[in-house]
Formats: structure tokens, C-alpha cells, sequence
């Protein structure tokens, strides 16, 4: 068969959670509640580092970036999660599913991509304290993140592209709750080899590669802390960074999961989606918020601004 979209059909079903319909308005409760709880936590991230000078530091920066990819992600995904549950659809059209693909690779990537430069910007600052104003400068800063946006806009739109020269002439399901590139690739009824290969390729390089060097980082982070004499000197060099290296341990261990998962449409894979997908982002500003005290302090003026004009 001739690459392209040679179907009649417009649309995929996605299987999603329950079929029985007595679940469904818990089900959307508890998934409308977590992504208000995500999208409120990350804006205030956003806001409170903006609004306050002294946070305007490179791991602040990157932070308001993460928080920023971490809004997207799940807004690529539960907002039309929570559309079929409420009207007991499980439709999306191919174009739309296409769309959440691209929008899901674009900000998944910005994630993997901000974390390892976060990982960076604290070894810099522990491993070489007097050269981190020289090295992570604001133009350094900027060229990172540009970087870590090109690199995962110029993946998901090679994939996305790939996608539509696709054919699909079978099944139409889909039994995940988004547009899973992988399980979509298998019900493609024209050649998928290349599509294969740029999938686990970039898995190689979004995924092994970033995740090498956000362990070299910490080794080396870790090094230079036992070197540290003094015991009050070594907790403020960890708390630095211990933040950070536990939304680095929820993203990756819920990621792996999602894709080490031998059915995704168990129980176990579902799980494993919604953790990578809605959990951990949700999870983050807390887990920033909770052990970094000039967030707290931020985020304490931005909440009295907000009571002050009501």
C-alpha cells in the first residue's frame, strides 16, 4: 500500500479507564481536581519567581521554565481526557490525535531537556562556586533553554510528519487515555521502519543521554559535598540541589514505567500513565515549594498581593 492516509475512517477511539459508566463521575472528579491542583501550583511557581528580584537567578529561571513545560504537558492530555469521560466518548479525530502527539513529544522532551540543564546549573554552582556568575550567565541561560526547545520542536515535528504519510486501515483503538506514538505506530497498516527509528533513536538521546549526564552531574555533586568539612556546610549544599534530584527521580521512574509497562492497557500501564502524565507534574511545585524557603517567602507575597486586592 501506497504511504499516505488511504482511510475512510476520521478518528480514533481512545479506551481510556472504566467502561462502567457508575465510575465515571469519580473518575472526573479526581482528574479534574489534580489538574486544577497542577495548573494553580505551576502558575504560582511562575509567579512567584517573577514577581520577586531575588529569584531571578538561573535555577529560577530554568524552574519557571519547568513549571511552564509542566502546565502544557498535562494540558495536552487531561483536558480531553476529562471531555470524554464527561460525555461518555472515547473519540478523538486523527487530526486531533496528531496535534496531542506533537504537543505530548514537545513538552515530555522539554522536560528531559530542562532537567538535565537544571542538573548542570547545580553542579556548576557546587563543583565551581566562583566561576558559576562567569560560566551560567543570562545569555548562556537563554542559549540552554532556546536549545532545549529546538531540539524537542524539530523532533516532534519530524515524528508528527512521519505520522501522516502513515496508513491506517484496521484498527482504529487506541487503549491508553492519550495518543501514545507507540501504540499509534502499531496499527499503522503501511511501513512504520522509519518511524521505528527515529523513536527509539531519540529515545537513546532524550532519554539515555540526558539521564547519563544528570548522573555524572550528581556524582560529581556528591564528590564535592563529602569534601565539604564542616556538617552545617554539606546539609546547605544538599538542600541545593535536593529538590531537584527528587522531581528528576519522579519523572524518570514514572517514565520508565510508563514505557517498560508490558500492557498498557492493564491497570499497571493506566497507573503508570497518569503518573508520568498528571502526578508528577502536579507534584513538583510542591516539592520545590516545600524545601526551598525563598520560594516560600515568594510565594507568601504573591498570596498577600492576591488577598490584598479582594
Amino acid at each position: 500500500m501506497e504511504p499516505g492516509n488511504q482511510t475512510s475512517m476520521s478518528e480514533f477511539l481512545l479506551l481510556g479507564f472504566s467502561q462502567d459508566s457508575e465510575h465515571q463521575p469519580l473518575l472526573f472528579g479526581l482528574f479534574l481536581s489534580m489538574f486544577v491542583v497542577t495548573v494553580l501550583g505551576n502558575l504560582l511557581i511562575i509567579l512567584a519567581i517573577s514577581s520577586d528580584s531575588h529569584l531571578h537567578t538561573p535555577m529560577y529561571f530554568f524552574l519557571s521554565n519547568l513549571s511552564f513545560a509542566d502546565i502544557s504537558f498535562t494540558s495536552t492530555t487531561i483536558p480531553k481526557m476529562l471531555v470524554n469521560i464527561q460525555t461518555q466518548s472515547k473519540s478523538i479525530s486523527y487530526a486531533g490525535c496528531i496535534t496531542q502527539m506533537y504537543f505530548f513529544m514537545v513538552f515530555g522532551g522539554m522536560d528531559t531537556c530542562l532537567l538535565t540543564v537544571m542538573a548542570y546549573d547545580r553542579f556548576v554552582a557546587i563543583c565551581h562556586p566562583l566561576y558559576y556568575p562567569v560560566i551560567m550567565n543570562p545569555h548562556f541561560c537563554v542559549l540552554l533553554v532556546l536549545v532545549s526547545w529546538f531540539i524537542s520542536l524539530t523532533y516532534s515535528l519530524i515524528q508528527s510528519l512521519l505520522m501522516l504519510r502513515l496508513s491506517f486501515c484496521t484498527k482504529w483503538v487506541i487503549s491508553q487515555f492519550y495518543c501514545e506514538l507507540a501504540q499509534a505506530l502499531t496499527l499503522a497498516c503501511s511501513d512504520t521502519l522509519i518511524n521505528y527509528i527515529l523513536l527509539y533513536t531519540v529515545i537513546g538521546i532524550l532519554g539515555i543521554v540526558p539521564f547519563s549526564g544528570i548522573l555524572f552531574s550528581y556524582i560529581r555533586i556528591v564528590s564535592s559535598i563529602l569534601r565539604i568539612p564542616s556538617a552545617d556546610g554539606k546539609y546547605k549544599a544538599f538542600s541545593t540541589c535536593a529538590s531537584h534530584l527528587s522531581v528528576v527521580s519522579l519523572f524518570y521512574v514514572t517514565g520508565l514505567g510508563v514505557y517498560v509497562s508490558s500492557d498498557a492497557s492493564s491497570w499497571r500501564g493506566m497507573i503508570a500513565s497518569v503518573m508520568y502524565t498528571l502526578v508528577t507534574p502536579m507534584l513538583n511545585p510542591f516539592i520545590y515549594s516545600l524545601r526551598n524557603r525563598d520560594i516560600k517567602r515568594a510565594l507568601q507575597k504573591v498570596l498577600g498581593r492576591t488577598l490584598c486586592v479582594q
